[in-house]
C-alpha cells in the first residue's frame, strides 16, 4: 500500500478528530476552572467507582436468574468497610480488602 494524499490526510484528520476531545477538557479547565458545584461533584467519583467495583464483585449475577452472593468476599468486605469508615483512607480500604481476600482465600 502506498502512501497517497487521501490515506496521509485520514491519518492525520484521524489523529484529530481522536486527539481534540481528549486535551480540549484539560485546556479550557486550566484556563477557565471549573464551577464550585461541578468540583463537589467530581470529589465523590473515586468512591463512587470504588462502590461500583466493590459490589460487582459481592454477586455473581446471570441473565434471567437471581443475583447470588459471594460469600467469601462478603466476608472480606466488613474489615475493609470498617477500616474505609474509620479512616477514610482509600488506599487503606484496598489493601484491607486485598489481605483479607487473600487471607480467606488460604484459609478455606
Amino acid at each position: 500500500m502506498q502512501l497517497t494524499d487521501d490515506v496521509l490526510a485520514a491519518i492525520l484528520l484521524g489523529f484529530v478528530v481522536t486527539w481534540l476531545p481528549r486535551i480540549a477538557p484539560f485546556i479550557l479547565v486550566k484556563y477557565r476552572g471549573l464551577p464550585d458545584l461541578v468540583v463537589r461533584f467530581l470529589r465523590y467519583l473515586p468512591v463512587t467507582i470504588l462502590f461500583a467495583l466493590t459490589l460487582s464483585s459481592l454477586v455473581t449475577e446471570r441473565t434471567g436468574r437471581l443475583p447470588i452472593l459471594n460469600s467469601l468476599e462478603i466476608l472480606a468486605s466488613l474489615p475493609t468497610l470498617f477500616v474505609a469508615v474509620r479512616t477514610k483512607n482509600l488506599l487503606y480500604a484496598v489493601l484491607t480488602g486485598i489481605v483479607s481476600l487473600a487471607l480467606l482465600r488460604w484459609i478455606v
